[in-house]
Parts: structure tokens; C-alpha cells; sequence
């Protein structure tokens, strides 16, 4: 699944340990998510949404859809 977490994150000025509290999950949780390495969880996915203003798929595309 790519993501677009971290441009969003940096448009914001936010760290990763920032975004992760916001998020109420691990740094190492922002960075697996960010690099690709781990799918968050859906009421994770909408949280971010929300944090963001945006939608999940706005974060968020299934690399089948390319």
C-alpha cells in the first residue's frame, strides 16, 4: 500500500514522535507506516483522515489500482 503520510507530515512540520502522539501510536509505528512496511489498521487509517482533513483514500491507494 503506498501512502502519502509523510509529504503530509512534512507539509504540517510535524516529527514523526508529533504525528505520533496525535495518532496515539509508536514513532516506530509512523516510520513502518511511512516506508511502507506496515498497513495501518482501518480506525488508525481514519483517524489520520480526520487528523488530516482528508480522506483515507486521499492518504492512502492499493498499489493494484496503479
Amino acid at each position: 500500500m503506498k501512502n502519502r503520510l509523510k509529504v503530509l507530515r512534512a507539509e504540517r512540520d510535524l516529527t514523526q514522535a508529533q504525528l505520533s502522539e496525535l495518532l496515539h501510536v509508536s514513532r516506530q509505528t509512523i516510520n513502518a507506516i511511512e516506508k511502507g512496511k506496515f498497513d495501518p489498521s482501518l480506525p488508525l487509517a481514519f483517524k489520520a483522515a480526520r487528523l488530516f482533513g482528508l480522506t483515507i483514500e486521499d492518504i492512502f491507494q492499493d498499489e493494484l489500482e496503479d
